[in-house]
């Protein structure tokens, strides 16, 4: 690959909403990155707490902090994206970290990729609390595939990548497109396919590292009971479809795209089976059949006796109990750790750098 320049400046780009908690270590990593050529614009989206407040504590020359009236995250890294000047973009959610060598192993990696049309990316880890901790599990997008590939195995084995593993190049960025403003979820997963739909061919960069902070919750619940979340998701899966077969429409892809759809048709049941059936009718055009989505087993057995919305709202109920227990776990026994050696929050800048790097390995 040839680049115009030795040292291409990176934008390091953070939309923020209410995330005082989280914000200072994000920062201190998107500061602690190894490559020196970056600069960190950070778009406040209308926080009713002290988001803004910690955040313009580490403005400099290297960091920017804006704010904007509440019109949620895409309108946000939109906003980002029109005052960055780089040559490349990583994108960064507000409460997650990078690790202080993920920019430049994956700006090292270039002269590998065919053209500044390649999306670069990398491994990411989930943690909630002990960042030290997380889990580097790989699937089959961690590898080096072409754009047609890529959105395939997701849609057929129903995976993702973290929005900070991409390391995109302006070019690109802009072939894309904006990110879309109506899709109050999914909007990560429709913003790049269209990448995808741009790009040349995806380059896995394994030795870069991303730190995914996810809260618990569960699948169902994300989209809560709200229709426009509802409507915004079924909007995004039948972009996916359309994505997909605008690149590739052969069987296998029409296939996967029906398992795409069998997975995620519990997010309509029992509230939305207009959706429902639109969903069926497409799967049909398509060669194939859905089927009634199905709880857990763990919580199927309700069903009989609750009916099919009460047992869905009661598992999901149950889950987030779940979640929250074990997120009050892992924050006590961050805590406890901390008293033996502290760790991110309250480090020197240095320390948390050679924390980050010594976690990567």
């Amino acid at each position: 690959m040839t680049t115009s320049m030795r040292a291409p400046l990176v934008s390091i780009l953070i939309p923020a909403f209410n995330a005082q908690e989280w914000i200072a270590d994000t920062l201190r990593s998107a500061l602690a990155q190894t490559w020196p050529n970056k600069e960190i614009i950070v778009v406040d989206d209308g926080s009713s707490d002290q988001t803004v407040a910690i955040a313009r504590e580490f403005e400099s020359d290297a960091v920017r902090v804006v704010t904007q009236r509440n019109q949620g995250a895409a309108a946000a890294r939109n906003n980002a994206f029109s005052l960055s000047r780089g040559d490349y973009i990583q994108w960064l959610d507000a409460d997650d970290l990078l690790a202080p060598d993920k920019i430049a192993k994956q700006v090292e990696d270039l002269p590998n990729c065919k053209s500044p049309r390649t999306l670069v990316s990398s491994a990411f880890g989930k943690f909630m609390y002990r960042w030290y901790r997380a889990e580097f599990i790989p699937t089959d997008l961690w590898n080096d595939l072409g754009p047609a590939e890529w959105l395939l195995r997701k849609m057929e084995q129903n995976l993702f990548m973290q929005t900070a593993t991409w390391l995109v190049s302006r070019e690109l960025t802009e072939a894309a497109g904006p990110w879309n403003t109506n899709m109050v979820s999914d909007d990560d997963g429709e913003y790049f396919c269209r990448v995808l739909l741009q790009c040349d061919s995806v380059r896995f960069v394994p030795e870069a590292r991303v730190y995914y902070r996810t809260l618990g919750g569960d699948s169902l619940g994300y989209v809560d009971r709200s229709c426009r979340k509802r409507e915004a998701l079924w909007d995004s899966m039948k972009l996916h479809i359309g994505y997909l077969r605008s690149m590739e429409d052969s069987p296998r892809s029409r296939a996967a795209c029906v398992k795409y759809l069998q997975k995620r048709l519990i997010y309509f049941y029992p509230d939305r089976l207009d959706i429902a059936r639109e969903a069926e009718q497409l799967a049909r055009d398509m060669g194939g059949q859905l089927i009634s989505p199905r709880l857990s087993w763990k919580y199927s057995w309700m069903k009989s006796f609750l009916g099919w919305g009460l047992a869905q709202r009661v598992s999901v109920s149950l889950q987030r109990s779940k979640a929250s227990a074990k997120k009050r776990l892992d924050w006590a026994l961050f805590r406890i750790d901390q008293l033996r050696s502290p760790t991110a929050i309250g480090d020197s800048q240095s320390n948390h750098k050679e924390r980050l790097r010594a976690a990567s390995h």
